[in-house]
């Protein structure tokens, strides 16, 4: 089918605003470059500008903005940005550069290479270890309990990539750049550059970045189909941002969903979305709880007026019983 030039146009938006961002990084005014709040103010605006390209250019309907889930993304927008990130610095990043000086290390090597490779490495850096902490929590209980929340989303848009329960929001959070001593300017333009992937990855806009573009990165397709309604087809395309990744280790697969979600596609809500990797424990409680008020009841001979209502049945999320 001939595409239009509004969708032709629209194809090379999410390399083009890559573009933008590592000329903003690298010749962009010192004054603004060096401002300890320049990537505070650059990381949201990005997701803003294109959360406005979805209006211009939708993809699916099932997926358009609401009061909801606007509000929804912004307190987990603004949680990631304060307490998650304090939460990083202080738990992982800086035990990370302590570590570093104790035992005396240097990178310093890091610093004399070129501006563009040291952001393609911090990049890689991060990425390759989010896409395995990715994988894990598909691949293990414990971890998917932290992840199955944000699987849970019933529709797709460019803020969805902050969505999810914050331990998770931890954990995908952490690696091991502190231990490089890269150009602060290098480190902030390959956030940048994950963030326009990430936003257009969860994004409802209709754009199809070209090949060379999503041969190496995370395109909307890749990732609708990794929040398939059934949860094997989750456990593909887990790159937030280096599709090149799953290419390379054997979890790549082609194809698009529109409908996104599990249990039935069940939108959680803030509350559910945070209790959700505790809900086997409190389960367990309240099992053991009723056991013990049953055979209490049972002592008395008086069951019948202490039996409570029936306990609601579990659901299942690839393979692991839920409230």
């Amino acid at each position: 089918m001939q595409k239009n030039l509004k969708d032709r146009v629209f194809d090379l938006i999410p390399p083009a605003m890559i573009a933008v961002v590592l000329t903003f990084w690298a010749f962009g005014p010192r004054a603004l470059v060096d401002h300890p709040w320049a990537l505070t103010v650059t990381s949201p605006l990005i997701v803003i500008v294109v959360l406005l390209l979805e209006a211009v250019n939708e993809r699916h309907a099932d997926w358009r903005m609401n009061r909801q889930e606007f509000f929804t993304d912004l307190y987990y927008s603004v949680l990631s940005a304060t307490v998650i990130s304090w939460v990083t610095q202080k738990m992982a990043e800086e035990p990370l550069m302590a570590a570093k000086a104790s035992l005396g290390l240097t990178t310093q090597w890091a610093t004399h290479l070129p501006w563009l490779v040291q952001v393609m490495m911090v990049l890689f850096l991060i990425e390759f270890g989010q896409y395995w902490m990715h994988r894990l929590m598909h691949n293990w209980t414990p971890f998917w309990l932290t992840h199955a929340p944000h699987h849970h989303l019933t529709q797709l848009n460019a803020a969805k990539g902050a969505v999810g329960n914050p331990i998770e929001l931890f954990l995908i959070s952490l690696s091991v750049v502190a231990l490089f001593d890269f150009d602060k300017t290098a480190i902030f333009a390959a956030l940048n550059c994950m963030g326009v992937i990430s936003a257009f990855a969860h994004a409802n806009v209709r754009a199809d970045p070209p090949i060379w573009y999503s041969f190496f990165f995370t395109t909307i397709r890749h990732h609708s189909l990794h929040h398939s309604t059934d949860y094997e087809s989750t456990r593909c395309n887990y790159g937030n941002s280096l599709i090149l990744l799953d290419r390379i280790f054997g979890t790549y697969r082609e194809g698009e969903s529109v409908l996104v979600g599990q249990d039935d596609r069940r939108r959680l809500t803030i509350r559910e979305q945070t209790l959700f990797p505790f809900v086997p424990v409190i389960e367990k409680f309240k099992a053991q709880k009723y056991k013990g008020q049953h055979v209490a009841a049972r002592s008395d001979g008086a069951f019948s007026k202490t039996e409570p209502a029936d306990v609601p049945a579990r659901e299942t999320v690839g393979g692991t019983a839920t409230a």
